[in-house]
Formats: structure tokens, sequence, C-alpha cells
């Protein structure tokens, strides 16, 4: 492996709104071993940073790696093999633009995280939910109103986002199997879907002890659940019931953002996913049902961003794009810079989204012992968000474990 000394770093981690002074990062077997002024290059390859500014490897809290197609009902009919080769030139795509972890918020599993590690091509660190876990029509049920075919509990198909399961004995075996298989964490559909058929937005999904059994079943595993929530009771609803990763929360009230704030959960807006779902949804496979949901919440988002932040409520980077609109990764950032300080934003992908993996000291710094991951950006992003967007146009290097990818 090889040992790294980047020399003139003014590090950006959202920790501060200015960019600090200049220093040198040694990096060895993999994560940063010294900071510090003159630090002697030894053997090691040197990059000069002047001029840039460096960054601890961005992380995306909510993507979907197996979501090659937009139709998620087309997606979980492909064969496994294609999907796990549509999943790694995807990830490659989103380390390509900076992101060297993310959080998959159903669909990867353990075995395709094993199978990633065997990749030809580099791809991000993979932090996983197995498949979500979903009601009888409720967001993973593809089925159609008069669609009665069985939906697989076991072998389920590599391209599905989630599994059906139905009652408490049901969801604990399913809550169960995915830690078996290497879940990192729990999903759970707890409200209505863009991509689903027959779940209007404001449905609730699951009853509450459907709900407290699987976080009963998370925390006995050590670890927590996330809920995919859109409307305000079923924040509310999902807060009281022990749930802690708040996705999307598009429509959420000053009231349930305290409640949330105060339980100690994490949100994680999507907002770039909506705003393309709007504009290329039909043309990138969407059903016309799904794309006539998209208003429901996409108008809300906004206002969302500035409830949560006046609430005290920390918010994680997440983009939840399909298919060919994974493109627009990066977007995320501007559009939340429209509303907060470039610092929070930044935060996002740093600091606060190491916390939400239980990943802190490892990602999102570059302090001694973290991981060597790295973004040299040509910008400062807390001036100009922009030079995050797009392809990683502006990132001129990044290192993953203290690998250099590029440049």
């Amino acid at each position: 492996m090889t040992d790294v000394l980047i020399r003139n770093a003014r590090i950006v981690d959202g920790t501060s709104d200015r960019a600090a002074d200049a220093v040198c990062l040694r990096i060895a077997d993999g994560v940063v071993q010294e900071v510090g002024p003159d630090l002697s290059a030894g053997d090691a390859r040197v990059i000069d940073a002047s001029g840039r500014f460096v960054m601890p490897g961005l992380t995306d809290a909510h993507v979907h790696v197996n979501a090659a197609d937009a139709d998620l009902k087309a997606n979980a009919a492909l064969p496994d093999a294609v999907v796990m080769v549509r999943s790694i030139n995807l990830m490659n795509a989103m380390l390509l633009r900076g992101f060297t972890t993310v959080r998959d918020l159903g669909g990867a599993t353990g075995v395709l995280r094993a199978a990633a590690g065997y990749s030809p091509i580099p791809v991000p660190r993979l932090n996983i939910s197995g498949k979500a876990l979903s009601q009888t029509g409720g967001h993973c049920d593809q089925r159609g109103v008069f669609d009665e075919s069985a939906m697989p509990r076991d072998n389920v198909p590599l391209g599905a986002m989630g599994i059906i399961c139905d009652g408490i004995p049901a969801v604990q075996r399913a809550a169960r199997a995915q830690i078996k298989g290497g879940a990192d964490f729990i999903k759970i559909m707890a409200n209505g879907g863009v991509s689903s058929p027959t779940d209007p937005i404001h449905f609730l999904q699951y009853s509450r002890a459907e709900i407290r059994a699987i976080v009963e079943e998370a925390e006995n595993a050590g670890t927590y659940v996330a809920g995919h929530l859109y409307t305000d009771a079923a924040i509310a609803r999902a807060v009281e019931c022990g749930v802690h990763s708040l996705e999307h929360c598009n429509l959420i009230t000053p009231e349930t953002a305290r409640r949330a704030a105060e339980a100690g959960c994490i949100a994680c807006p999507t907002l770039i996913t909506y705003d393309k779902l709007s504009n290329e949804g039909a043309a990138m496979g969407l059903p016309a049902a799904s794309v006539a949901k998209v208003d429901d919440v996409r108008l809300a988002g906004m206002q969302s961003l500035a409830i949560m932040a006046e609430a005290g409520l920390p918010m994680a980077y997440g983009s939840d794009l399909l298919g060919g609109m994974q493109k627009h990764q990066s977007g995320e950032f501007e559009l939340r810079g429209r509303v907060l300080p470039a610092q929070q934003v930044i935060a996002s992908a740093t600091v606060i989204a190491a916390r939400l993996l239980r990943m802190e000291g490892k990602i999102g710094t570059l302090a001694p012992g973290a991981f060597g991951d790295v973004v040299i950006v040509d910008g400062n992003p807390l001036e100009d968000l922009s030079v995050l967007s797009g392809q990683g146009d502006r990132i001129s290097t990044i290192l993953k474990g203290g690998e250099v990818i590029k440049g």
C-alpha cells in the first residue's frame, strides 16, 4: 500500500466556516498517521495541494447502488449478474464524484458488498441495510392493484429494493435475516412512496407494534432503524416508536422536528431526487402513476431544510437517485446551499454522515486514525458549493483508504 504525504493541505471538513491553515498529512497503511507542519516525506509519494482545498472523502448517506433502472419493478426482474455489473459501474461513478463512502437504503446485500470487494475497478466503502422491510401494499410492493402473485420472502432478487413482511413474527424474522446477511442497520418503509403503485404519500405503513418490534431487533443487534418518511404524522409516529434515521422528511413540522432532535434522531433529506424525478423521471422509465406523486413532496422540500435547521435536527447528505438520474448525485450540495450555510451543507456529507453511520473518527475527518479518504478540490467549497457538483470535474485528486483513485 502506497504511503502518501500531502503538503500545503488547507482542510475543509464542515467543522468550521473557514478553511484551516495549511498543514501536511501523512497517510500510510490506509489511514491518516500524522497531521502537522513540515512532516518528512521519507519514501512517501508527495502530493502538493497548493492553491487547492483538501477535504475528507464525502459520504452519501442515502443511495440505491442496485437501482440501475428507475422502474423498480423492471429492475427487480433483471438477472442478478446484470444487476451486479451495473451496480459496480454506478458505484465507480459515485467514487469519482468524491463519495468514498455510501450508505445503501435498501437493495444492496452482504453478497453484493462481498462481490464488490473483487471489483476490477474501484468502488466506495459500502454501508448497507440489506433489503428494506415493507408491508403488503407498501413502498416496496411493486405489484399493481390486481396483481395477486406471491412475493418471495427468501432468495429475493438482487435488483429488488426490499421484501414484504406483515405481522410481528414476520417482521422480526425479516429483520434478523437482514442482520444475519450482513446489514449494518435496518430500513423500513413507514409511509407511502413515489416509486410504488398502490400507496399514496399519506399512507402510514406498519403498525406501531410492528415498528417497535423491528426497532427492538435492531437494538438487540447493537444497531438502529432507518425509516422512509414524508408526512409529519408518519415522522412523529416513527420517532415515538424509536426510529433513529429519518429519511426524506419533506412534510415535517417545527414541533415534530424539535421532538426528533430531542430524541437524538438524524434526518437525511434527499431533495435532488424529487427535482430530477419531476424533470427526467418519465424519460428514465418511472411509471406515470409515480411521476404524478412527485410534486406532493417536491414542493415542500426546501422549507423542510429550514424547519429542521431551526429545530437543531442534524441532517446527513442524501441523494436517493434511481437509474440514469444517479449522475445528478452531487446536485444536492447546491440545492441545500440555497437554504443552508455552506458549512452546514459540507458537514452533512462529512461529520454528520459519520455520526449517522456510527463511523465517527473513521470517515468525515482527516484526524489521525481516520481512513485515508481524501478529495482535493480546485476551489473553496465554503465559498462555492458548485465545485463539488457534476461528475467530479473540479476534484483533481481522490484517495480511498490511502490508494490514489484519481490524480
